[in-house]
């Protein structure tokens, strides 16, 4: 494992995101780790509208949600918690 400041570095895990959705025209994921910005990553449509993206994460839980067209959506096929805001975000553990 590469050394930085004489400091093993946290292993980097792949993390699939999926979303499906037929009618979106732009889907992107915001979360914990990149800052909540809703255009940092935007996802690639794929077949069958199914919208896909895979980010690089150190361990560590994070929190997520997408935003198609605009408006922010939670996955379906995750977990959730409560936010400050009074909705929920979505929650991936990376181990």
């Amino acid at each position: 494992m590469p050394r930085k400041n004489g400091r093993k570095q946290p292993l980097r895990k792949r993390v699939y995101f999926k979303l499906e959705n037929q009618e979106a025209e732009h889907v992107a994921l915001a979360g914990s780790f990149n800052e909540w910005d809703p255009e940092a990553r935007v996802l690639k449509r794929g077949e069958e509208g199914v919208w896909r993206t895979f980010l690089s994460l150190e361990p560590g839980v994070y929190q997520y949600r997408f935003v198609v067209d605009g408006q922010w959506q939670n996955d379906p096929e995750a977990s959730v918690v409560s936010n400050p805001f009074g909705t929920t975000n979505n929650v991936r553990m990376v181990g």
